[in-house]
């Protein structure tokens, strides 16, 4: 399967196991398995949503935003779940207001799941650690 490495965004082909030990990107030897939330920009958003075999939880968020505040640590604690399942991202709308504008991000907190490159499910407000799981738990295998 393709994955985008989370640190250099380069493509690596893993081959796909139900869990890993170690899986390091051939490019930069960073570890592939790190589940610590992708900050995505404009120059690098495409590149990991196209190029990823693996679902895309985008979180819209804002600095100011009280809500996004509070479901932040549940979205990094639920990334820990999913090493080499799913990715996970924070696109600050603030910093990035093309990207919320983009995608018709209204409210926040936000997140989008996106699979195989295409939107297929949005979620708007603060969810607990639990519902974030069994929302991604919907699109890993």
């Amino acid at each position: 399967m393709k994955v985008v490495c989370p640190h250099c965004f380069s493509v690596n082909n893993v081959p796909k196991k139900e869990s890993y030990k170690k899986a390091n990107c051939g490019k930069c030897k960073n570890s592939l398995l790190d589940t610590k939330p992708v900050e995505l920009t404009n120059s690098n958003f495409d590149e990991l949503i196209v190029n990823s075999e693996l679902p895309v939880i985008v979180d819209y968020w804002a600095p100011w935003c009280g809500p996004c505040k509070m479901m932040a640590p549940n979205f990094t604690a639920a990334a820990e779940h999913f090493p080499l399942k799913a990715v996970f991202a924070k696109v600050n709308t603030e910093d990035e207001q093309n990207l919320g504008a983009r995608f018709g991000i209204r409210s926040i907190p936000t997140l989008i799941v996106f699979k195989n490159g295409r939107e297929v499910e949005r979620v708007s407000g603060a969810l607990p650690k639990e519902s974030l799981m069994q929302l991604i738990s919907k699109y890993t295998d």
